[in-house]
């Protein structure tokens, strides 16, 4: 009953102190505001930043292994030596297929660079032009907005069929039905047979086509030299069978492309094995710095919360000096009045971490409807907020509860 009593008269005070100098507890109360909302603000949006990337990045599954001439890991420094790599090629690929038994899925693709795509009177300039193996649509689990991916007899003979991406089709077509529909690139006429389905809002999404087009490899092949070092990416991906771990599966890999292009035991590799663990691992040390930042910046906002509450508790017991020696007069004692003062400060600390999530929770649901990118302030912040501000009280409250605690009653009654 103690205890509910001087919850009770503990936040009848906070709400006394907002009543009766509303400005000044504005402006103390700012503090923690700002405070909650930097620190909770930065960790919701990069929480949303990093749900948004990692989820994009497991659409490619945590199984494959892409060869490259590049290193998605750091490179500094070595950039000569890489540029001088052969980019994997064809031969790699077939390799590879024939050979891997820890691989259950092969493919390829080339980048051949940007064309114009024409139907009509009109075209499209800059789509990204891709050479794919017939296992590209399974490797990537491609979607088709309308028609299919190539059959084996196409992709075998290079039948002049092409696949549009979504925005391809858009400008090309509008509203027609592109599927069947003959279209012109690089001076030939291309049967369209299928068109990707529309990219998502991911802000990385790594299977967005929605402007390139897709040919087979095998047609791809008479349309350039796809061993020139003009071509701006090739890729092997592996996919790993079952149970096979991706160390298994790469250091089977490595043995295989390092026979095909005659490495001798002391030469470095002239590849890359690449897998998504490596931007993973570069995302984690981004993210850090990240929530740091905003750590950082809260703290200094919270400082001054501390301060300002602090100075509201100071006046506080200023003002009821009186009222503190009549009840230590008629026995309170100092653990009752120091709970009093001290919840009455978390309480004011509250209420402006309260006020500073709702800023959170209004900026995001208005960011996230402006620049359409899905963000969220998740429970788990919310009462990380909560705590901090009842931290926050505890700190900025208990050196005035304890001055108060132990006034003499005597002294006390005569101010």
């Amino acid at each position: 009953m103690i205890v509910l009593r001087v919850f009770f008269e503990a936040l009848a005070q906070a709400f006394q102190q907002l009543r009766s100098n509303p400005m000044r507890s504005f402006l103390s109360l700012l503090g923690i505001s700002i405070g909650i909302f930097c620190i909770i603000g930065v960790l919701s949006a990069v929480d949303s930043l990093e749900d948004n990337v990692r989820g994009s990045l497991e659409k490619l599954g945590n199984d494959v292994v892409y060869v490259k001439k590049w290193p998605w890991a750091d490179a500094s420094g070595t950039w000569w030596k890489l540029i001088k790599r052969p980019n994997p090629d064809y031969e790699d690929y077939k390799a590879i297929l024939a050979k891997a038994k820890t691989a259950q899925m092969v493919s390829y693709h080339v980048v051949i660079g940007f064309k114009t795509v024409k139907f009509s009177g009109n075209s499209v300039e800059g789509a990204v032009l891709i050479g794919a193996s017939l296992e590209f649509s399974e490797m990537f689990q491609l979607e088709f907005e309308e028609g299919r991916y190539f059959s084996p007899a196409e992709y075998h003979y290079g039948a002049p069929k092409i696949l549009l991406g979504y925005k391809v089709a858009e400008e090309l077509f509008g509203n027609i039905d592109p599927v069947g529909r003959s279209v012109k690139m690089m001076g030939r006429n291309y049967e369209v047979i299928g068109v990707i389905e529309k990219a998502g809002d991911d802000l990385l999404n790594p299977l967005d086509f929605d402007e390139c087009v897709l040919v087979s490899y095998t047609n791809a092949r008479s349309l350039a030299n796809l061993k020139a070092t003009q071509i701006f990416d090739t890729s092997v991906n592996a996919k790993a069978v079952e149970g096979i771990t991706m160390g298994q599966m790469k250091d089977e890999i490595r043995g295989i492309l390092r026979a095909k292009r005659r490495l001798k035991p002391k030469e470095e590799d002239n590849f890359s094995l690449n897998e998504l663990s490596m931007i993973s691992s570069v995302f984690d040390s981004f993210f850090s710095v990240l929530n740091l930042i905003g750590i950082v910046i809260g703290l200094f906002a919270m400082l001054v919360g501390i301060v300002s509450v602090a100075n509201i508790m100071f006046v506080s017991v200023k003002e009821r000096t009186n009222i503190i020696g009549i009840k230590k007069a008629l026995g309170a004692k100092q653990y009752a009045i120091l709970s009093e003062f001290l919840i009455e400060s978390i309480i004011l600390c509250l209420i402006g971490g309260a006020v500073g999530l709702l800023l959170v929770a209004a900026v995001i649901t208005i960011l996230s409807n402006i620049i359409n990118f899905d963000m969220y302030l998740s429970f788990g912040n919310m009462v990380l907020g909560v705590m901090v501000s009842a931290v926050v009280g505890v700190i900025s409250g208990f050196i005035p509860a304890l001055r108060a605690s132990q006034m003499d009653p005597v002294d006390a009654m005569r101010k």
